[in-house]
């Protein structure tokens, strides 16, 4: 895991580094429009437009979202794989996503196929991010998984089962959460990049809290806020 970190460059900006990154943070974790944060920062004294909280986490997000992936130990060897479908203008796309046996997002991918192609252009992704082989895959009974997985995965061990890749389809609930609250997105692109950052960013700050005692959830959400402070260039107060 690496701790070195290059802080981000807010050279030019009006405000500092940080009310951008609370702004980011506050957008990023918890279901809000550009125009929420512009009003919760303005109950703060801090008058800023949506407009500018919305360039503010176009720019920094995915960095923020880089950093964070980079911090966090090697995930499992188990990969779930589930895909959900996306309705933008009327045409239908659709979320690939695979999270690890421990629920960790390893990476999403939005495309306008499932087919073998597209199954291939996903594993290809997960194996230059992770840089790893998987020990098994679980996926559902979506014949290009299998297909793609001989090619691209030979010697990994793949289960297909619908009731086995619970995990993988319990992750896309937050996303959809935030697709309702966005009214839908605009473009696969726009998606993708939402995603992209909405997933380490949101997930970085919801520690396994059901098998944490209070004390244990208060320090590592603490450990966490400190994670987020070097990354983002921020000291912490106290």
């Amino acid at each position: 895991m690496k701790t070195h970190t290059t802080t981000p460059n807010y050279k030019g900006y009006r405000f500092p580094p940080e009310i951008i990154s609370h702004a980011v943070w506050l957008y990023f974790r918890f279901s809000l429009s550009f125009r929420d944060v512009e009003e919760l920062l303005a109950q703060r004294g801090i008058v800023v437009s949506y407009e500018t909280v919305r360039q503010w986490c176009l720019k920094f997000g995915q960095t923020y979202a880089n950093e964070l992936r980079r911090r966090r130990p090697r995930c499992g060897d188990k990969w779930h794989m589930d895909e959900v479908v996306l309705t933008i203008r009327g045409e239908r796309h659709y979320l690939w996503r695979a999270v690890d046996q421990d629920g960790n997002v390893l990476d999403i991918l939005v495309q306008s196929h499932r087919n073998k192609k597209a199954a291939k252009r996903f594993f290809r992704k997960l194996r230059v991010r992770l840089q790893y082989v998987p020990r098994v895959i679980i996926t559902d009974k979506l014949r290009s998984y299998g297909a793609a997985k001989r090619e691209i995965l030979p010697g990994v061990e793949h289960r297909q089962h619908k009731g086995l890749n619970n995990r993988a389809e319990n992750s896309h609930q937050p996303t959809r959460l935030r697709e309702k609250k966005m009214r839908r997105f605009k473009s696969a692109k726009l998606a993708q990049r939402f995603l992209s950052a909405f997933g380490p960013i949101s997930q970085h700050f919801q520690p396994r809290r059901h098998r944490l005692r209070a004390g244990e959830y208060r320090a590592t959400l603490l450990v966490r806020f400190q994670t987020w402070s070097e990354i983002t260039g921020v000291k912490l107060v106290g």
